[in-house]
């Protein structure tokens, strides 16, 4: 009577570690194929015209480029602030005049590749924000076949902006 018991656990426990084994693997399935191909639909259009908030324009615009690597859209106190991940832009304010001057350069590259044309950023409708309360969004645009360009990589191969995020250093546009 007592070997029977000890083997029905030994045969729960099994039956038991066999859901865990099922319930990991199929967990494991949905993060590494199903997931990344649902991010993908996460990516907005987005076909807008902006300006250069520093500069007025005649053409009608739905916001404009504030530097390097932030955007504004709208105006007055409806205009969401959005910045850009990935990397990190030179300050208009900097500490010195390479790091102004190359602030200058880094912004208009960034209005002139928004005017390119319709281009696609992450978050959908609910972004993740800063703590200065803008939205956070990765940037690319789509290419021939299935590529697409990042802004990130496009800014940072043209030195116009640093990489950013973990792991990384800051750069210092002043040396």
């Amino acid at each position: 009577m007592f070997k029977r018991r000890s083997r029905k656990r030994r045969k729960s426990w099994w039956a038991s570690a066999r859901v865990i084994a099922l319930a990991a693997a199929v967990t494991a399935l949905w993060w590494f194929v199903y997931r990344p191909l649902t991010a993908e639909g996460e990516w907005i259009a987005v076909e807008k015209d902006y300006g250069l908030c520093a500069v007025r324009s005649d053409s009608p615009v739905q916001g404009c480029v504030i530097d390097g690597d932030t955007l504004a859209i709208g105006f007055g106190e409806q205009a969401r602030r959005i910045r850009f991940i990935g990397f990190d832009a030179p300050e208009l304010d900097g500490a010195c005049e390479a790091e102004r001057a190359r602030a200058i350069q880094s912004r208009d590259f960034l209005h002139g590749w928004l005017g390119e044309g319709a281009f696609e950023w992450s978050g959908a409708d609910e972004p993740p924000f800063d703590q200065y309360g803008r939205e956070l969004r990765e940037v690319r645009r789509k290419q021939s076949g299935n590529r697409y360009e990042y802004l990130a990589d496009t800014m940072i191969e043209r030195d116009l902006a640093a990489a950013s995020g973990w792991g990384t250093t800051p750069r210092d546009w002043c040396e």
